[in-house]
């Protein structure tokens, strides 16, 4: 009898790999002393969701069935004793879920780790601030935190267009680098309005645009979003001696000769250990404060996917990503 008072909310559970998203009436999360209480207002939606819902995301340990999401914004319902920084009403966002065993955004409710979490940028909507924390905390921990990114530096950056790409693009440009960004020609309008001078990947060689933009020299940070022979491109593109190459995809195996010869170094990015360990989890919400300051200066404006979907119509999203027909974030309404 005591259960059928809990307070209830609808959840998307990932039952089983390959599975459709099942929505389903389930208890509402309690809180802990570091936790706030959140309504979710939107969740994006990643292409790591739905590695993990097709059974191929075995790194973010979230094991099935499973409410999936990691990325939100909301406004917070109620906060943990200890939590000093939050207060009942107050808009938040951030990448604080669907991992490492960790509830999903994909729910009307959740209970976050405060640390993960920063305020909500007045001036980006409920969707756009859902769409931007683990793509922009990947490239801020690439940028700033492994390359420190700073003036008159110049930066490529491959896949200047995608998810990670293009806030890359407009953090380094926020930070006062000379940005130069890869793709395809039916993106160029859309890397060129944001700040970057394009290159069209598929006309030039790394050794064509390495002479044209930096005199054979060059670049001073190379970005990879793309991994595999994209980041053996960048071992050849980074400056002789002072070079830094970064990449979130660098999983494959690569010959480091073409970037030891150059003198150059090498970080990789791995965004969900906070999340999946417990450890640096304050830091992302650090990021996340960065993140809305850039926001509310007007110099980062993140690319979302104009249609809309719910809870409801969620495997819709899902089946979009897996077709590669999104163009920018997919982004889930939670709050009708």
């Amino acid at each position: 009898m005591e259960n059928q008072n809990k307070p209830t909310m609808q959840a998307l559970i990932a039952t089983e790999a390959n599975a459709p998203f099942t929505l389903t009436e389930v208890e509402r999360p309690v809180l802990s002393d570091n936790q706030v209480l959140v309504r979710i207002a939107a969740s994006g939606v990643s292409v790591l969701d739905n590695k993990i819902r097709t059974g191929k995301g075995g790194h973010a340990k979230q094991p099935l069935p499973a409410i999936l999401g990691m990325d939100f914004a909301g406004v917070i319902e109620a906060v943990g004793a200890a939590v000093t920084r939050f207060k009942a009403g107050d808009e938040v966002y951030g990448l604080a879920g669907g991992i490492g065993g960790l509830q999903g955004t994909y729910a009307q409710y959740a209970a976050f780790d405060a640390d993960l979490l920063a305020v909500k940028p007045a001036k980006l909507s409920m969707r756009q601030s859902a769409s931007m924390p683990l793509n922009f905390i990947t490239a801020w921990e690439g940028l700033v935190d492994r390359a420190n990114v700073h003036e008159g530096q110049k930066v490529l950056v491959h896949g200047g267009a995608g998810g990670v790409g293009h806030l890359a693009v407009q953090i380094a440009k926020a930070l006062g680098a000379d940005v130069y960004a890869t793709g395809s020609a039916a993106q160029q309008q859309y890397i060129e309005s944001i700040g970057a001078v394009f290159i069209d990947y598929r006309e030039k060689t790394v050794e064509q645009y390495v002479n044209e933009y930096t005199g054979g020299e060059g670049f001073d940070i190379v970005y990879d979003t793309l991994g595999g022979a994209t980041l053996d491109a960048s071992f050849a593109a980074a400056k002789y001696y002072t070079g830094h190459v970064v990449s979130c995809l660098g999983w494959g195996e690569h010959k480091l000769a073409p970037l030891s010869f150059r003198g150059a170094t090498y970080s990789g990015v791995f965004t969900l250990m906070p999340m999946i360990s417990g450890r640096g989890r304050k830091h992302h919400g650090e990021i996340m404060q960065a993140a809305t300051k850039l926001a509310e200066a007007g110099k980062i404006v993140p690319l979302v996917d104009e249609r809309s979907f719910t809870l409801a119509t969620a495997n819709e999203a899902h089946d979009i990503l897996e077709n590669g027909k999104a163009n920018g974030k997919l982004v889930i309404d939670v709050a009708e």
